[in-house]
């Protein structure tokens, strides 16, 4: 099929409400728009460098998981969860009390991506796999009671204050399995005559448009992306993540996605993620390099400075760089020292600019890397 022909479904009449029940998508594609070939090569040309880049890295898991937090806040974020980096790094203890759901949702995520990553090893990405990531991302929080890791087994809808004014109503939960079962056909799918970068794009707004849970149907199909990626080898590393562009680029967004279904334009979401991919693994080629430099500028004028204290200050600053957010007791646990000689580590740390406590207090003081964290948080 060429892509300019695409059909994304149909509506169907149910009681009182039409549901839009999607085409199969696992078959074979083609295309002639020279804008979208033109498009695939810029974006296979920035992961191919982010892949390099990253194996330059050292200690690049330390990096990922920054990542991870950064992405899991900013999915968060656009299905209205307020906690921000900072917060996201605090322990549960350490977070306001009215805060803490939201800590909670976004510490799911997180735990949800990792898991997700490390059972790729063991299982290929599939329905299974995405199950049992939602089954963690709802663990204990608001949506524990929607069926976490099982497909919806009742109807759904997106916007509205009922199903009779929603703004978009996916397939009755009959179709579920199937469309799921066609979607991951897709993903395996190496004769579908689509490049890894096209048919992550189309499983992603085919996923969106079947909504298959009963809640956090965006973050996983979000997750889904890196997950896509990474088990395909077109990362060796999860180094790329698209919340942050889709976050900026919201109304476009879920436009985009909306017109596939409105008027069969599948190809202008194709290149809306294309772009998405390139602005983002660029982003990400320049996060790295400004880590590396700062690494470099850190150890080499700081912490070198610090005399016979220079072993202990590299151990504290490379795990400032896994987790750029500190307390006294954290402090002590890395690097084995008494309350008295971790804060005087602290003072030097803090002297240094490397540290900035954050609370203001005069007891329970929690100090961030603020330089790095910044990076991230631009």
């Amino acid at each position: 099929m060429d892509l300019q022909q695409f059909k994304a479904g149909r509506k169907q009449k149910s009681v009182d409400f039409y549901s839009f029940i999607p085409e199969k998508v696992n078959q074979t594609y083609s295309w002639k728009d020279v804008e979208l070939t033109k498009l695939i090569d810029v974006a296979t040309l920035r992961l191919g460098e982010l892949n390099a880049f990253s194996e330059l890295v050292p200690n690049i898991d330390h990096f990922i998981r920054m990542h991870v937090v950064k992405e899991a806040t900013v999915s968060s974020k656009i299905e209205g969860t307020q906690t921000n980096m900072e917060e996201a790094l605090l322990k549960e203890k350490d977070v306001q009390p009215e805060l803490r759901d939201d800590w909670r949702e976004v510490n799911n995520y997180i735990e949800a991506m990792n898991g997700a990553v490390q059972k790729l090893s063991e299982l290929p990405l599939s329905s299974r796999l995405l199950k049992e990531a939602h089954a963690i991302l709802l663990d204990g929080v608001r949506g524990k009671h929607k069926m976490p890791g099982e497909f919806r087994r009742s109807q759904n809808w997106i916007g509205g204050a009922s199903i009779k004014d929603a703004s978009y109503i996916p397939p009755f939960h009959e179709e579920v399995e199937a469309l799921m079962g066609d979607l991951e056909n897709l993903m395996h799918n190496d004769q579908s005559g689509l490049p890894h970068i096209l048919r992550i794009a189309m499983a992603h707004y085919q996923f969106e448009t079947i909504h298959p849970f009963l809640d956090g149907n965006g973050r996983i199909g979000r997750l889904m992306i890196t997950l896509y990626l990474v088990s395909q080898n077109v990362l060796r590393k999860p180094v790329l993540y698209l919340s942050d562009f889709f976050e900026k680029n919201k109304a476009l967004y879920y436009d985009n996605l909306t017109r596939v279904r409105t008027h069969n334009d599948m190809l202008h979401w194709l290149k809306f993620f294309l772009v998405g991919v390139e602005t983002t693994a660029s982003a990400s080629i320049n996060g790295l390099k400004a880590i590396l430099a700062l690494k470099k500028e850190v150890e080499e004028t700081r912490i070198y400075a610090m005399g016979k204290k220079v072993k202990v200050a590299k151990i504290l600053l490379d795990q400032l760089f896994m987790l750029p957010i500190a307390d006294i007791d954290d402090v002590m646990k890395f690097t084995g020292l008494s309350n008295v000689s971790a804060y005087k580590l602290i003072d030097d740390f803090t002297r240094a600019g490397i540290l900035h406590e954050i609370t203001g207090n005069r007891r329970n003081r929690i100090f961030v890397f603020k330089e790095y964290y910044d990076i991230f948080n631009k």
